[in-house]
């Protein structure tokens, strides 16, 4: 993948920081907190997927796959240990899905499903009925329908094959029920705590201060990533919520420089701040040229001379020129940062390690996080 233009990603983030933004970025608090309790939880699943046409699991490289078969077929009244089973239309899996907060009874929800065994495809199976648990070992939903891979895969008679997406895996949407609710009563409770997706202690401030304009004494920020919320009187807690989630605010973050070393990525925030400090970049360029010579002995030559082949090696050092010394001044905001680095033309890579040599100078007050 050709990555983009240097010059034409510093001029969208000088833009950007210049632009006609609005000076101060504010968001709802709903889409910076999460709310204590109201969160997803992970279901797990051992099944059976039935119907493959011949790409299910061999039964004689997967035990549990038979024992499975002859255990379901001995619950529906059908004796099979005598016999040999021999089928490859059946494949073990595991069914994972996620239960929404306050998933109601009888409400669906998506389940994925995975082959354990040798199995070489899902398409077109049947999952049977699967009881999915959750961490306390209850069942919760009940999972069954026809497995969607979205991949395509063939073979031919002499081994070639070809295979897009991951014919392993699948999903049924909707194929899952739910059987037993979560009692987490929300609406009577007094009290509720919310966590900040990016802890931070200046816009837990904020977000206490903000809620308690509008209703008084009823926040207050207990750490970088709590802030403890209390109904007024007279409202419920569901309805006292979706008021806090309306609510706006300038969210703070510290000074951070993400590089991501293996696509060549710099992300910088907008507090990234450099003290006065003089950049030069060079390229410097070593090449070795091998050029071997035959030796062969004279004619008329004693007795034991033989033809040898002498090595001959050419360095070369060679420096770039006419990159001249950028100086940053005190200060130096973002857009700066960059024009600065974008006028000495150097590609991404560089640019890491341009940052780094500032950081490691003391003159980059920010911290580097390297991916």
């Amino acid at each position: 993948m050709r990555l983009p233009s240097l010059r034409m990603l510093a001029l969208a983030l000088a833009v950007a920081a210049l632009g006609g933004a609005p000076a101060m970025a504010k968001s709802r608090i709903k889409d910076i907190v999460d709310f204590e309790g109201v969160r997803s939880n992970s279901l797990v699943g051992y099944g059976v997927v039935v119907g493959l046409n011949g790409t299910g699991d061999t039964l004689r490289n997967s035990p549990m796959t038979k024992q499975s078969l002859e255990a379901m077929l001995e619950r529906l009244g059908v004796n099979t240990r005598a016999g040999n089973l021999n089928t490859k239309n059946v494949a073990a899996v595991m069914v994972t899905a996620r239960l929404p907060a306050f998933a109601a009874s009888g409400s669906q929800i998506d389940v994925t499903v995975s082959a354990m065994g040798d199995a070489k495809s899902l398409l077109g199976g049947t999952l049977l009925a699967t009881p999915l648990v959750g961490a306390d070992g209850e069942a919760y939903a009940l999972a069954q329908g026809t497995v969607q891979t979205g991949s395509v895969s063939a073979q031919g008679a002499s081994g070639s094959s070809v295979t897009k997406g991951v014919p392993t895996a699948g999903r049924i949407a909707s194929g899952a029920s739910v059987e037993r609710e979560i009692g987490f009563q929300l609406a009577n409770m007094g009290q509720l705590r919310m966590t900040l997706r990016n802890p931070d202690f200046t816009t837990a401030r904020r977000i206490a201060d903000v809620i308690n304009r509008v209703y008084p004494g009823a926040a207050a920020a207990e750490n970088p990533t709590i802030v403890a919320l209390r109904a007024p009187a007279g409202r419920d807690m569901v309805s006292f919520i979706t008021g806090v989630e309306q609510l706006e605010i300038e969210p703070d973050a510290p000074a951070k420089v993400v590089i991501d070393e293996v696509a060549g990525v710099i992300v910088m925030g907008e507090a990234v701040r450099i003290s006065t400090v003089a950049v030069q970049q060079g390229n410097l360029t070593i090449s070795v040229q091998e050029t071997p010579a035959v030796s062969q002995p004279p004619p008329f030559a004693p007795k034991g001379a033989q033809t040898v082949v002498v090595p001959q090696s050419q360095i070369t050092v060679s420096e770039e020129q006419g990159k001249k010394f950028i100086q940053l001044k005190q200060g130096a905001s973002l857009a700066t940062l960059v024009a600065g680095l974008n006028a000495l033309g150097v590609t991404p890579r560089d640019m890491i390690s341009i940052l780094q040599t500032i950081k490691a100078a003391g003159a980059l007050q920010a911290d580097i996080e390297v991916l």
